[in-house]
């Protein structure tokens, strides 16, 4: 279900567009998708919020070649991504969005994380370290080197959607 509403604009106080998009995947929660633009400024702004909570949870999926990168990805706002044998991580912020991709998706936002460090490096080490990361993403992308995706979420809203994927319950204080 879609609905738009007409808003103001936090950046220049000029009329906004707000779309609700309501989606609903079987066996899950619904999402909602929500997009902001402003014609003035530019300004724009989406999020996915997860409607519901569940018990706090781990997926797990072994990611061996490229018709894999194409798993589902749902992370809300309070899930932690980990690519362990990358030494990578997304952790939410304060300022944390949720979102919908694919493994793709998650590799090409490591991808932009490491052109920013390659772009004002801070020493020799680090950006010979970045450019090792940027091969190996690379790799990944392209399906020539398995990986594990973890995502850990203590209000359980975010998933990996494929029959390969592994859910597992957490305690409360295991997240």
């Amino acid at each position: 279900m879609r609905e738009c509403y007409s808003g103001t604009c936090p950046a220049c106080s000029g009329e906004i567009q707000i779309v609700h998009h309501r989606l609903e995947i079987p066996h899950f929660p619904d999402l909602l998708l929500v997009a902001i633009a402003c014609d003035a400024c530019g300004y724009r702004h989406t999020d996915t919020i997860i409607l519901g909570e569940g018990d706090p949870v781990r997926w797990t999926v072994r990611v061996e070649g490229a018709d894999d990168l194409a798993i589902r990805v749902v992370r809300s706002t309070m899930g932690t991504i980990e690519i362990p044998e990358f030494g990578l991580k997304i952790e939410p912020g304060t300022a944390c969005e949720g979102f919908v991709t694919n493994i793709e998706g998650i590799l090409a936002r490591f991808e932009q994380a490491v052109a920013t460090i390659l772009a004002n490096p801070e020493s020799d080490d680090e950006q010979a370290a970045a450019l090792r990361m940027q091969e190996t993403i690379g790799a990944a992308r392209e399906g020539a080197v398995p990986f594990t995706v973890i995502i850990e979420d203590p209000s359980g809203n975010s998933m990996l959607v494929s029959e390969k994927a592994e859910k597992m319950l957490l305690d409360q204080g295991e997240t």
